[in-house]
C-alpha cells in the first residue's frame, strides 16, 4: 500500500500505478465515491483479472474511467445531451451509459451495445487516469457482494494480495457509488441511485428522470446481490430490543431512527 497526499500526489507513485495498469495489472485507487479496482479497460486479459479478483459475475458490465470528457469519445458516441451532462457533472459522481463505438471489449460491456463512462473528481484518480493514457475499467475494490470500500484499509483487508498496488488517498468524501444514468433512449433512465441526486440532474437538464424499468443488465452494480454486509442485521421495536440484542453476545452496534 502506498500513502498518497490527495492534493499533491507524488509523481513517481502515480507513474508506478500507471505503468502497472498499462501492463495489465490491478491498481486500487481512491475516488470521491468509493475505492475502485482499476485495470486497462481495453485489455481483455486485464479486465478478466478484475472479475477474478472480485469473483464478479461475468455478465455484470464495468464502468470506464477517464481524466477528461473529450477522452470519452474514444469509446462512446457522445451526443449533445451527453456533453451537456458532462459539462455540469464531470468530474463528479455521475456515470453515463452511452452507445458504444465497439472499442471497449465485450468483457467490459458484457456484450451490450452500450458502455458506461465516468470522470471521477478525486485528484489521485485524475492523476492516475491521465498518466495511464488508457480508459481504466474500475468497479468498486471489494469482493463481489460485499459493501464497497471507502478507505484503503478496507481494500487491503478484503482483496489483499489480489491487488498489485493500493493507492491510499484517504477516505472517500461521498461514500456511495456514482449515480448511473442511461441516456441512450428518449428518456433519462436512472439505473442506479448514487452520489449525484435525481433533483440535480433534473435541474441541469430540465428533463424528468425515469426510474429503471427493468434494464438493470445495462448498469454495473445492480444485477446481482450487492452491498451485503457480513454482519447480521436485525430490526426491533423499542420494547425489549436492548435485552434481546445483549442476549446474542459479542459486539453490538445500534442504529436508531427518530420521528
Amino acid at each position: 500500500m502506498a500513502a498518497v497526499d490527495p492534493w499533491n500526489p507524488p509523481r513517481f507513485i502515480i507513474e508506478e500505478g500507471a505503468r502497472l495498469i498499462r501492463e495489465g495489472r490491478l491498481v486500487a485507487f481512491p475516488t470521491e465515491t468509493v475505492y475502485g479496482l482499476g485495470a486497462n479497460g481495453l485489455d481483455p486479459s486485464a479486465v478478466a483479472r478484475i472479475f477474478a479478483a472480485k469473483e464478479r459475475p461475468l455478465d455484470n458490465p464495468l464502468i470506464l474511467h477517464f481524466s477528461s470528457p473529450p477522452d470519452v469519445e474514444r469509446v462512446a458516441e457522445v451526443s449533445d445531451r451527453a456533453r451537456h451532462l458532462m459539462e455540469h457533472f464531470c468530474p463528479g459522481p455521475l456515470t453515463l451509459v452511452l452507445p458504444s463505438k465497439g472499442v471497449a471489449p465485450p468483457e467490459v460491456t458484457a456484450g451490450l451495445d452500450t458502455v458506461a463512462v465516468r470522470m471521477p473528481s478525486h485528484p489521485v484518480a485524475l492523476a492516475l487516469l491521465a498518466a495511464s493514457s488508457v480508459p481504466v475499467a474500475a468497479p468498486s475494490a471489494n469482493s463481489s457482494g460485499r459493501p464497497s470500500p471507502t478507505d484503503a484499509s478496507a481494500v487491503a483487508e478484503d482483496l489483499g494480495s489480489r491487488v498489485d498496488l493500493i493507492l491510499d488517498g484517504g477516505a472517500a468524501s461521498v461514500g456511495v457509488e456514482s449515480t448511473v444514468l442511461d441516456i441512450t433512449g428518449k428518456d433519462l433512465i436512472l439505473l442506479r441511485p448514487g452520489g449525484c441526486s435525481v433533483e440535480e440532474i433534473e435541474s441541469a437538464t430540465g428533463e424528468r428522470v425515469v426510474r429503471d424499468g427493468g434494464r438493470e443488465a445495462r448498469s454495473p452494480g445492480t444485477r446481482h446481490r450487492h452491498y451485503a454486509p457480513s454482519i447480521p442485521l436485525m430490526l426491533h421495536d423499542h420494547e425489549g430490543a436492548r435485552e434481546r440484542a445483549l442476549a446474542l453476545g459479542g459486539r453490538i452496534a445500534w442504529l436508531g431512527m427518530a420521528g
